[in-house]
């Protein structure tokens, strides 16, 4: 047993801090993960011609349990391959491919938001999308910087003149009260807009959606914003009233996007593959969601539906939706 591992398992209270979710949250991803990783691994050996019987071959030297923490640990605390496998007893090269094949695994049991969850099934995002229009959603965005693109017009394309760098520009839409993350676009140009990104992306929701947004979004018709300070004028005081109550209810991206944020990753300056930047992105926000106690589990009733209830919402979901987080 690794030490990282031991030291969860003896301080089960300093798991959040160190991993990113609860103990019991730790437990059960670890338990869907792997059950997911034999599900695949059966899946490949039915598809092999073998010659020779299987199960040889040298034994890896971290279990199943302890590559998915390795992997958790980078996301949460961005160190380099070379010092994580340091702390797990494994060379640099070995992390390297624990993380890169663990991540696909960990995305597909994360779903990053409410609208990924039910988007498989047309049906079920039909009705989801009806039942969102009842409520005014929050949008935001931020830039992250990434590494330098080696590509002249690959440069030019992605140098954010606000952030003075390459950066990754991603979209997060919540529900009034912050706690759900409705929807999440990753890994676009750090230049482009934000108008210019929700526009580009606002057919994933119904014609009636309304949302709350910052002066980014001035201009778009669907978005309420703040009063904009006129040019060589001051607001009156109406004005910063009324632009203060609406910070206060806008303010709930702002947390929502901080807890994203506690996992470097997401954080510091991008170093991994530019082509993984929204599957890790996207695997953040599921991991997030799941901290805060989403997705929630469902139970059938005799109909073949269940009733997942998620915050605000109660929505009738065919079974077949739910993932297996």
């Amino acid at each position: 047993m690794s030490n990282i591992l031991n030291y969860i398992e003896e301080n089960p209270k300093e798991t959040q801090r160190f991993i990113g979710l609860e103990y019991e949250q730790l437990q059960h991803l670890i338990k869907n993960a792997e059950q997911l990783n034999q599900e695949k691994q059966a899946l490949r050996e039915s598809k092999k011609v073998r010659i020779i019987a299987g199960g040889g071959g040298r034994k890896p030297k971290l279990s199943e349990k302890e590559q998915i923490i390795l992997t958790l640990v980078y996301l949460r605390h961005l160190t380099t391959f070379q010092l994580l496998g340091i702390q797990f007893g494994v060379s640099e090269s070995t992390a390297n491919n624990i993380f890169n094949y663990w991540l696909p695994i960990l995305r597909e049991l994360l779903p990053s938001s409410l609208i990924e969850q039910v988007k498989k099934t047309e049906s079920d995002y039909e009705i989801v999308k009806e039942i969102l229009t009842d409520y005014e959603l929050i949008v935001d965005s931020y830039e992250q910087v990434r590494e330098r693109p080696g590509d002249n017009e690959e440069q030019e394309k992605y140098f954010s003149g606000k952030k003075s760098n390459h950066t990754f520009k991603s979209q997060i839409i919540i529900m009034p009260d912050g706690r759900d993350i409705v929807d999440v676009v990753a890994g676009e140009p750090g230049p482009k807009s934000d108008i210019t990104l929700f526009r580009e992306n606002r057919d994933t929701f119904d014609s009636k959606q309304s949302f709350k947004g910052d002066l980014g979004y001035i201009g778009e018709d669907l978005i309420d914003t703040p009063i904009k300070k006129p040019r060589n004028k001051e607001l009156t005081t109406d004005q910063k009233k009324s632009n203060k109550e609406f910070s206060s209810k806008r303010i709930f991206v702002e947390h929502r996007i901080r807890s994203v944020k506690i996992f470097r990753v997401v954080q510091d300056r991008f170093r991994l593959n530019p082509k993984k930047y929204e599957q890790v992105i996207l695997t953040i926000c599921g991991e997030s969601a799941l901290r805060e106690g989403f997705p929630p589990q469902a139970t059938a009733n005799p109909k073949g539906l269940v009733r997942l209830r998620i915050r605000a919402l109660i929505l009738p979901l065919e079974l077949s939706t739910i993932s297996s987080c």
